[in-house]
């Protein structure tokens, strides 16, 4: 992902990838330990600082059934790794940065069928549930929001990760967003301006498909 989205927001912009296949917002887990977001997330933003946008695409693991997480659990807790970043102690005259919450895709239909033991029907219900839950607490607290639902699936090979189609949809939706929030205009090339039919409006900060 982090290379799709550096390759369509261009040089100017620098993208690292903290990326960790199970990660949840707060949660332990006892099959896959030291995968809690706020326990790593403080390190994260003081290695890689100063910052000027930290991205929050977590949510999928929250669902396993162990945790019992609702949506509004769920959403809590994002809202919890948001502050974080928003309060992390940076030290002088480096910026706030802001921050980009991205809900995440739904749990495939068929996940009971996977490999994946951790996941059941109630998730899949769940992850249905949870992008109007996370997209009112972002707009409440002034975040960026995005819904990865809206464009993506998850394959239907495992029923819980996204193929390389999906990963390019999310990769185009985010870059739009950004460029938006910083108010890049970035130049299409002729032949995608003459396939371009349809225009679809982009308010910042919200960013909605």
């Amino acid at each position: 992902m982090d290379r799709i989205l550096s390759s369509l927001l261009g040089p100017d912009f620098q993208i690292i990838e903290e990326g960790l296949g199970g990660r949840t917002t707060v949660f332990d887990d006892p099959l896959e330990p030291h995968r809690s977001g706020r326990e790593f997330l403080p390190v994260a933003l003081h290695s890689h600082r100063p910052l000027d946008l930290v991205i929050l695409s977590l949510g999928t693991n929250d669902c396993k059934k162990f945790f019992n997480a609702d949506e509004k659990i769920i959403t809590k807790a994002l809202q919890q790794l948001a502050s974080l970043i928003k309060t992390h102690p940076y030290g002088e005259r480096y910026p706030i940065p802001q921050v980009l919450v991205v809900s995440p895709i739904h749990i495939g239909d068929e996940i009971e069928q996977s490999p994946f033991v951790s996941f059941n029907s109630n998730s899949v219900l769940t992850s249905k549930s949870l992008a109007p839950f996370i997209q009112s607490m972002a707009e409440e607290n002034e975040l960026l929001y995005f819904d990865a639902s809206s464009v993506a699936f998850p394959s239907s090979i495992d029923q819980l990760h996204m193929d390389r189609q999906s990963h390019q949809a999310i990769g185009e939706g985010l870059a739009s967003l950004i460029l938006s929030c910083f108010n890049v205009q970035k130049e299409e090339p002729q032949e995608k301006k003459e396939e371009r039919t349809v225009t679809r409006a982009i308010k910042f900060p919200f960013f909605k498909r």
